[in-house]
């Protein structure tokens, strides 16, 4: 059985994302980010958490992808962390804004060149004639970018969810989880928890 032993989930979920990352084989910080367009139609895919805080849960991504522009018309996301390992989940809801762009270069500036210049290259979500065009643009960008200085693309960015809900789960026997959710009206309210039936 699960109980709480906090009433700060951003504690409860640094020691899950912790335990988590003893016992996953790949990116424990793997998360799926579902989106809805204007008309509400959500579309769903696996993104890595780059950092969080009490301020948020960060990630990174073009800002023209599918995502980005979802997030433009409709700036309220939900997050799934899901460890098989330790039978846990971890659900998470609430409004997104960009984070600045000193965040934006200190992050883009840790990545591996090659990642750097595939932002350049990468008209993401767009559709792509070949394999070939996406190498010629990885080409052009490495041509226009010789050396190891790569700048930020204006078009990519990062995202920090606030969150007003966060939900722990617990796998349980014979189906009987424990789930414990933490909400907030606002970032500045206190938070409340409630156990939920599984």
């Amino acid at each position: 059985m699960f109980e709480p032993d906090t009433e700060n989930p951003f504690e409860l979920f640094e020691g899950w994302l912790r335990e988590a990352s003893e016992t996953e084989p790949n990116d424990p910080n793997a998360m799926t980010v579902a989106t809805a367009d204007a008309d509400g139609r959500p579309s769903a895919r696996i993104l890595l958490l780059k950092g969080f805080d009490e301020q948020g849960f960060v990630f990174y991504s073009n800002m023209e992808s599918q995502k980005g522009r979802e997030i433009a018309v409709n700036p309220f996301v939900a997050l799934c962390f899901h460890w098989k390992s330790v039978r846990r989940q971890v659900r998470v809801t609430g409004p997104v804004a960009r984070v600045t762009d000193e965040e934006a270069d200190g992050y883009f500036n840790s990545r591996p060149r090659g990642s750097r210049v595939g932002a350049w290259a990468s008209q993401q979500s767009r559709p792509l004639a070949d394999r070939p065009a996406l190498m010629a643009a990885v080409e052009n960008a490495n041509r226009s970018y010789p050396g190891e200085t790569v700048p930020r693309p204006p078009y990519w960015s990062g995202w920090r969810l606030t969150p007003l809900a966060i939900e722990f789960w617990q796998d349980g026997e014979f189906r009987l989880h424990d789930r414990f959710r933490f909400s907030r009206a606002g970032e500045s309210e206190a938070w409340t928890v409630d156990r939920l039936y599984p």
